[in-house]
């Protein structure tokens, strides 16, 4: 397990990069790059599940860990959802097992920093320095726009 780090600069409010990671509406379009019609189901509060899903249905169990509204969020990832069911013990979960992904807002001579950091498996790796660029730009277009 490796974990990698991405950053990006946007020139706007803390408050509002956050609406827009977080939002029902906004949430889509920027995690679009990983899988297009994705959804989180959540309350975004500490000890919440949340479930990550992609247009089927299915994806990622998790829990937010830790979260400070504008300023930080960890989501520790747990499972997988399928067909309704969670699973916490299949090999490809284990490989998952215990993995945070951790996003951090601060600001920057007038602009606002928005970092995310993550672990990941080796196998993994090269397609999130692939595909993170293109969400956090996602982002920063909605922010800025």
């Amino acid at each position: 397990m490796e974990r990698i780090y991405f950053k990006i600069e946007i020139d706007a409010p803390k408050e509002k990069i956050w609406d827009i990671l977080l939002g029902e509406t906004t949430y889509p379009k920027w995690t679009a790059p990983f899988s297009e019609g994705s959804k989180a189901v959540t309350d975004w509060q500490v000890g919440s599940k949340v479930l990550f899903l992609n247009a089927e249905g299915d994806g990622m169990v998790s829990k937010i860990a830790e979260h400070i509204p504008n300023e930080y969020i960890s989501i520790h990832h747990l499972g997988s959802y399928k067909n309704g069911i969670e699973d916490y013990d299949s090999e490809e979960v284990k490989k998952w097992a215990d993995v945070y992904e951790n996003y951090k807002l601060s600001t920057k001579d007038g602009k606002s920093l928005l970092s995310v950091e993550m672990d990941t498996p080796e196998d993994h790796k090269n397609y999130f320095e692939d595909t993170w660029p293109k969400a956090l730009e996602k982002v920063k277009r909605l922010a800025e726009g």
